[in-house]
């Protein structure tokens, strides 16, 4: 019977050994929740709550329908999806008008939906958004 190589048998421990740190690394680059995809900005229009929530030069983040909200100094609203265009997770964090997301840490600005800090390159897709009744209502541009 002929002699193994060990080089076999250190190339089988070292690709075991390797497994579940890719996985970790995969795991990193899914949404939050385990899910693998992330939770999709509307696809309708939909109700997100009172006009005056939204303060002129200011912003507030939607986390339940991964839309965030901003009123320039002159009372023009302006809507983003908040699923980051780098790995797909939803942001859930809004500073001032600054948007992070807790994946990778790109950073984007509420008020034009720009990128301000990488690994994110594109920037946020921007949503339709209308004040009716005296609600905010934001869904996928016409």
């Amino acid at each position: 019977m002929p002699a193994r190589s060990s080089a076999t048998r250190r190339t089988v421990l070292r690709g075991a050994a390797a497994a579940p740190v890719a996985g970790l690394g995969l795991a990193a680059c899914s949404a939050p929740g385990g899910s693998g995809s992330a939770a999709a900005a509307p696809t309708a229009p939909v109700d997100l709550g009172a006009e005056n929530e939204v303060e002129k030069g200011g912003a507030t983040l939607y986390r339940d329908h991964n839309v965030v909200v901003s009123r320039d100094r002159n009372g023009t609203l302006k809507a983003y999806s908040t699923i980051c265009t780098h790995a797909g997770c939803p942001i859930n964090k809004l500073q001032g008008t600054t948007l992070i997301c807790p994946c990778h840490g790109s950073e984007f600005d509420a008020v034009t939906g720009k990128v301000v800090q990488s690994p994110a390159t594109v920037p946020l897709t921007e949503l339709a958004v209308k004040a009716a009744n005296g609600r905010i209502v934001a869904g996928p541009a016409d």
